[in-house]
């Protein structure tokens, strides 16, 4: 049984009482989650809350869980669904003045303790200028990088977790990583640049920057 059926199977476990099957799921995915939804709303208390809501979501809809698709689908499609309710939120409340709330704050992932300074120096310029470059790519490009780059989601799953059809999704990713490659042509991320090139080619993608501890 390879891993996109065994997570399906480790969910209809758990949908029938087995914990530790939940467990499973959720120390195998909650680095991906936690970066995808980090990586929306660029907030790490926001991006935390998101994070719980999803898990939630998925804790709630245990019992009408059908493995029509697999367990990563089904997960991002839910964070997907929470992150454009948080921007929807977001949109209708009254802006904060600076200093207050996510939208004051670029808040980078925490980093391990015991990375040195020079590693540290380097992370935050490399972090900080793919952040930046993902924030300026439209919101639907940007979408389809993360469900593809965090997710591991193939086109098809892109396009079911976003509703629209696979070539609208493909080309979403295309331009999106075009884009990426363009604003990441300086030498300093030129190891980003050659992993965003990459990115269409891979069923499962490896993250563009270190893992988050304790995510």
């Amino acid at each position: 049984m390879d891993l996109v059926d065994h997570d399906g199977e480790l969910m209809l476990r758990y949908r029938s009482g087995d914990v530790g099957a939940f467990e499973i799921l959720y120390a195998r995915h909650k680095g991906p989650l936690y970066r995808y939804l980090l990586r929306h709303v660029r907030h790490a208390a926001t991006a935390n809350d998101l994070f719980q809501e999803v898990w939630s979501r998925v804790i709630a809809a245990r019992s009408r869980y059908v493995a029509t698709a697999k367990f990563a689908t089904f997960l991002f499609h839910i964070a997907h669904n929470c992150a454009v309710d948080y921007h929807r939120r977001l949109l209708s409340t009254p802006i904060q003045s600076a200093g207050d709330g996510p939208s004051a704050a670029l808040a980078e992932p925490e980093l391990p303790e015991d990375q040195r300074p020079d590693r540290l120096a380097e992370f935050n310029e490399r972090q900080s200028a793919l952040l930046a470059a993902l924030a300026a790519l439209p919101a639907e490009q940007r979408e389809a990088f993360l469900l593809h780059e965090e997710g591991g989601l193939n086109i098809e799953e892109i396009a079911r977790v976003t509703s629209v059809g696979s070539e609208t999704a493909k080309s979403r990713l295309r331009y999106a990583v075009q884009k990426l490659k363009k604003s990441l042509m300086d030498p300093v991320d030129a190891g980003y640049t050659a992993a965003v090139a990459r990115a269409p080619e891979r069923a499962r993608a490896r993250p563009l920057v270190p893992e988050i501890d304790g995510r």
